[in-house]
């Protein structure tokens, strides 16, 4: 833990006085989204401080030129950028002659942010004394509509407290915006069209290259005590870029003044005419009016937490945790358009690129498999099928043929955009969970149709991979995989890579079972695929025989599976041995350093564990778990999860609890030094995980769930709920006693602890 100034409660996330130091932070734990759009917590009115501005649209990026000393073939020419988007919540402020602006005012008292989880706005109130002498009371309320997706809506208000006021305020929208992140300081937004009609303003822009075009709108009204007023600018201020109304008030000490701002977005992706969108969207969202958008907002929450929602008794940190993880993920993806899929910071910062990584197949797909319609998570397997022209072109400047397919470990639109050479060409284990996603998908929702339909091409182009990636060692007498990454990407260019071996070996078994399935259950898709890919008995054969004898390190000595070849012989001092100070090492240590030390910076072989866990005995997980728990450092925000399922598997309570509380409060607590930089998303899934799958011991095999609960001694109890098959199960867990509730009269059969049982119907039926 490296902050703690977040207040415990259950459902709001809380900040209680104005610490320049945190404003970043804050910026990135207030961020607020609703699949469509989202924007960090900034304020408002123009601050003079250290501030990280961003707003961001889903499925909006820039292709940044590659930057590297030293050019390798096969590297992508450009680094996919998610794009701080126009700003439409600016409203500057001048009162008495003077300007708002916290980092400049005598005074800040009572300064206080909410983000209400449970109803979905954020709110932030102080007062303040300006150097004028005035003092205000500020209270601001902000949201972005989970029912009108392209709008967000301000309620801004002020009231003078030693003497009457002229206020005046100047909302604004602005397309001269920068990203944080660039490698070459380039403009991102070509301004096209500044346009404005009564109390409507609109900038239209598009982005350079990718010609992406984007309608960034605003419609104000002047409130006073509550009433509307018919208050109009008093000025218009524009340039090619940006456009500001100025609205001058009177408002008399003790007396409430507010302006209330429409804003948002329209794009060419949903619309021919973004001008012609913004101008309906503004309709639609004044015909509502803000009592009414905001109990929409109630609503739509409220729906989405009576399924998704996870209640711990007795632990409010371990509550929030959860809850926080949760409302994230939900303001990230919704699951409504699969050309979309889930950044690692969802619309919290620039980090990553705001791209897809493997962590949407491994991690949140079982969120949204378990808490949404199985529609919701067959949108993201789509989302690979629609790119795999792609990652067979990604794979063919690599040299392979044939249909091979490597997809992207960072990705938009398909092309590989990842300009490191270690991850870019190495960490191939990228197609693993692609992979596994699909079978994962089959396994749990049942659904067989998606592989005859369009997973089968994409399982092939994979095996294919994996097929032309191995070679054959005549001194082991195996196939073995060179000069890989792993997901310990504390290691680069290893040889024979556990994990990487292992999940090649299984989709090439997984993929060989699948065509014999299709071919026999679905014929005529068989027919169209295999005359597709042109894939022969003699090419599934070898496959096969690559699978047969494929290449493990292990030690007999120490009866553990290797990380890679050769991991026993570094200095193997471990984790607890490590002074304090020289942690974190990502940040402490040289880079030779680290790829020399035995560290690990998440699940590797546990990974594999996780995956395949019924392909290990409980022996087995155990003597790999114990050694490479006391190496690994869990720098990756993707760690903890993975060690708190398997530390509950083992009865190792008190560190699977420990585990939890990492990665529920990973942003929080801000446990890696990072959380400025915006949150991290696609890990809060692994924190689901931890409870649906640690806690409750969820897994699916044979058709049947199949529970081991367990529960944490801080607690009292705790509930979740799931949709199986399309029937909604509540398991609740308490230190005596575990129950299941089925809604609906069809039965369903559990397996709990070893022993067939079947869920009780529902109270509520």
């Amino acid at each position: 833990m490296n902050q703690d100034y977040i207040k415990p409660d259950n459902w709001s996330v809380i900040e209680e006085g104005f610490d320049v130091t945190r404003i970043k932070s804050s910026e990135s734990l207030f961020s607020i989204g609703n699949g469509a759009m989202g924007q960090r917590a900034n304020f408002e009115e123009n601050y003079t401080g250290e501030t990280f501005q961003g707003s961001y649209i889903a499925g909006i990026y820039y292709p940044d030129k590659t930057k590297v000393g030293w050019w390798k073939n096969g590297y992508p020419e450009y680094f996919a950028k998610v794009l701080n988007a126009p700003n439409w919540i600016g409203i500057d402020i001048e009162i008495n002659g003077e300007n708002l602006d916290l980092n400049t005012c005598v005074e800040v008292k009572n300064f206080r942010r909410e983000l209400n989880m449970k109803e979905g706005w954020y709110n932030r109130s102080f007062n303040a004394i300006l150097k004028n002498g005035t003092e205000i009371a500020v209270n601001v309320r902000r949201f972005v509509s989970l029912k009108l997706d392209e709008i967000g809506i301000i309620n801004y208000e002020i009231t003078p407290l030693n003497k009457n006021a002229k206020i005046i305020y100047k909302p604004y929208v602005d397309a001269g915006i920068t990203n944080e992140d660039a490698n070459w300081e380039e403009k991102f937004w070509e301004p096209l069209e500044v346009s404005k009609a009564n109390n409507k303003a609109f900038v239209t822009a598009q982005t350079f290259k990718t010609h992406f075009k984007v309608t960034t709108f605003m419609q104000n009204s002047i409130w006073s005590n509550g009433q509307k007023t018919a208050i109009s600018p008093s000025d218009v201020e524009t340039k090619s870029d940006k456009i500001q109304f100025n609205y001058d008030v009177i408002v008399a000490q003790g007396e409430k003044s507010s302006i209330q701002k429409i804003g948002g977005y329209t794009v060419s992706l949903n619309h021919k005419n973004t001008l012609i969108a913004a101008e309906k969207a503004i309709e639609n969202a004044v015909s509502k009016g803000y009592e009414l958008l905001l109990e929409d907002q109630i609503n739509a929450w409220s729906e989405i937490w009576e399924m998704s929602d996870i209640t711990i008794e007795g632990d409010v940190k371990a509550q929030q945790g959860i809850r926080f993880n949760i409302f994230q993920l939900n303001q990230t993806y919704l699951g409504k358009d699969s050309r979309l899929n889930i950044g690692p910071k969802g619309f919290t910062g620039e980090k990553y690129g705001g791209s897809t990584y493997w962590d949407t197949e491994a991690y949140c797909i079982p969120f949204y498999m378990a808490t949404k319609d199985q529609e919701v998570a067959r949108n993201l397997l789509t989302y690979r099928y629609n790119q795999l022209d792609k990652a067979t072109e990604n794979a063919s400047k690599l040299g392979f043929v044939n249909g091979a397919a490597l997809y992207p470990m960072v990705t938009m639109n398909g092309e590989e955009c990842h300009n490191e050479w270690e991850i870019t060409f190495e960490e191939i284990h990228r197609n693993g969970a692609i992979a596994f996603a699909i079978y994962n998908f089959h396994r749990y929702t049942g659904d067989y149709s998606y592989i005859p339909e369009k997973g089968l091409e994409v399982l092939i182009g994979i095996a294919r991979f994996w097929h032309q990636r191995v070679n054959y060692s005549s001194s082991q007498k195996k196939y073995v995989i060179l000069g890989v990454t792993g997901p310990n990407e504390y290691e680069n260019n290893v040889n024979n890579n556990f994990y990487t071996n292992y999940i090649a070996k299984w989709c090439l078994e997984y993929t060989y079972e699948q065509i014999q399935k299709v071919s026999l259950e679905y014929p005529l898709d068989h027919k169209r695929i295999t005359e597709k890919v042109k894939i022969t008995d003699s090419e599934l054969q070898s496959w096969k025989n690559v699978s047969d004898n494929m290449y493990f390190p292990f030690s007999e000595e120490h009866n553990l599976y290797l990380q890679q070849d050769g991991f026993l012989d570094k200095d193997l001092v471990r984790v607890a041995d490590l002074h304090k100070d020289q942690r974190p090492i990502n940040q402490k240590w040289s880079w030779d350093r680290i790829l020399r030390s035995p560290y690990i910076k998440q699940a590797d072989v546990l990974q594999c564990f996780y995956f395949f866990e019924d392909h290990f005995t409980r022996e087995e997980l155990k003597n790999n778990f114990d050694f490479y728990e006391s190496f690994t450092v869990h720098e990756s925000s993707l760690s903890p999860c993975v060690h708190s399922i398997q530390a509950a598997l083992l009865d190792k309570m008190d560190m699977a609890y420990s585990f939890y509380l990492r990665t529920s409060r990973l942003d929080l607590d801000d446990y890696n030094h990072e959380v400025e930089e915006g949150c991290h998303i696609t890990s809060m899934a692994g924190t689901w995980m931890s409870i649906v799958e640690g806690f409750g011991g969820l897994r699916v095999r044979d058709n049947t769930l199949h529970f081991s609960p367990k529960i944490p001694k801080q607690w009292q109890s705790y509930s979740f709920k799931i949709n199986f098959r399309n029937q909604i199960l509540t398991v609740v867990v308490s230190q005596n006693e575990t129950h299941f509730y089925v809604n609906g009269d069809t039965k369903l059969a559990l397996v709990v602890n070893g022993q067939k049982v079947f869920a009780s119907k529902s109270p509520q039926n």
